[in-house]
């Protein structure tokens, strides 16, 4: 019986127990799926995101896969944990959820007023400059939010276009 080299190599390091085994036994088997979060789970932390920190922290540690789920509002308004923290200025609770691999996006950088990261994807997209955020909120309102650090960013953003007279409060 002519054996390919694969074969071979897969025999002599197995040993004979390799002629048992059915053909493709040895790729590596795909865990099976976790069942879907509770959605009632996802909105409470998604909720907690928005300005209580202790909750989010005990939340993350009994289930660290909580931290980029996403919660759907309705009507195509998605937001995470670190958006609800961005939109409402929660720089403590966005530099968390950061510093334990939260996805982030150009929103939360803009209220946490990192200007060297915002300003040059802006130039290279400018059309990014009139994206909406979580419940529509803007990168200006973002910037509004960020306070004394996103101020360059808020001025950066008016002269761009953006008026500061159609910023959203979060409410």
């Amino acid at each position: 019986m002519n054996k390919s080299r694969r074969e071979f190599v897969r025999d002599v390091l197995l040993g004979s127990s390799a002629l048992l085994l059915a053909p493709g036994a040895l790729r590596a088997q795909k865990k099976p799926r976790a069942d879907p979060y509770d959605q009632k789970l996802i909105k409470e932390f998604v909720v907690a995101g928005h300005n209580d920190l202790d909750k989010v922290k005990m939340m993350l540690a009994d289930d660290p896969n909580l931290l980029n789920c996403t919660w759907d509002w309705g009507g195509g308004d998605f937001e995470m944990a670190i958006g609800g923290a961005g939109h409402l200025g929660n720089k403590e609770i966005a530099n968390y959820l950061i510093s334990v691999g939260a996805r982030v996006d150009l929103f939360v950088l803009t209220m946490l007023g990192k200007t060297n990261i915002v300003k040059p994807v802006l130039e290279e997209y400018p059309n990014l400059i009139f994206a909406k955020g979580p419940h529509g909120f803007t990168m200006l309102h973002h910037a509004k939010q960020g306070g004394e650090n996103a101020l360059k960013l808020y001025e950066y953003l008016q002269s761009k276009g953006l008026d500061k007279t159609k910023v959203t409060l979060a409410g």
